[in-house]
């Protein structure tokens, strides 16, 4: 589905990735995980066609993607149905929303919205996008934990057939939703691992994490 190889992007004199490769499945989910600055966010503008680079290539990229950015970035003078009819047909877009407990909401605008509706919405947007690649920075960010598991578990409902590549700084996250999780650090891949069991994938990325903790003198 997806090929970077020897991918080069710098910042100026900031140097990200030199000579990085990466390939995703069709129908995987890839979490990205790593520390701030380790250029997660970058990848995925790079994958999406926002973000310029400056040497290597890009194999396989579909014409169309999702993305489900961190912010949920829904029109604030449209409704909520009209924020997906905006990429989909009224009647697909009702479906969506009718499968998201949302039905009610439909002629609702953005600023009306709990936090996790606006979430949904922005996840049903990104959905409904005729797109087999889906981006996601952060799409659960600054939720409390029960509806950021109700939100995963929406997300498993919806993600059937697509490919994404998923940015978190969670672990749980990470495990929970991925088939592969990736670490990068210092622009390479520091760990590779596919998902075969949850609770084990956790706590592996746990101790890595952990033990890049700078201890006291």
């Amino acid at each position: 589905m997806l090929e970077i190889k020897n991918l080069k992007k710098n910042y100026g004199d900031l140097c990200v990735y030199e000579d990085f490769s990466l390939f995703v499945a069709d129908g995987e989910t890839l979490a990205v995980l790593g520390a701030s600055g380790a250029g997660k966010t970058t990848l995925l503008n790079i994958v999406a066609g926002i973000l310029p680079f400056d040497g290597g290539e890009l194999v396989d990229v579909p014409e169309k993607v999702s993305y489900i950015f961190q912010s949920d970035r829904l029109i604030k003078h449209m409704t909520v149905l009209e924020n997906l009819t905006l990429v989909a047909d009224e009647k697909r877009a009702k479906d969506y929303l009718l499968r998201a407990g949302l039905a009610d909401f439909a002629g609702e605008y953005p600023l009306h919205l709990s936090a996790g509706m606006s979430r949904r919405v922005a996840i049903l947007r990104a959905f409904l996008y005729d797109a087999p690649l889906v981006l996601m920075d952060e799409p659960f960010r600054n939720l409390d934990l029960a509806l950021k598991y109700e939100l995963m578990e929406f997300y498993k409902s919806l993600s059937e057939n697509k490919t994404a590549l998923f940015v978190t700084h969670d672990v749980t996250e990470a495990a929970y939703l991925a088939d592969r999780v990736i670490v990068l650090e210092k622009g390479r891949i520091a760990m590779d691992l596919a998902v075969k069991n949850r609770a084990n994938t956790e706590e592996t990325l746990k101790q890595y994490f952990f033990s890049k903790i700078k201890k006291p003198q």
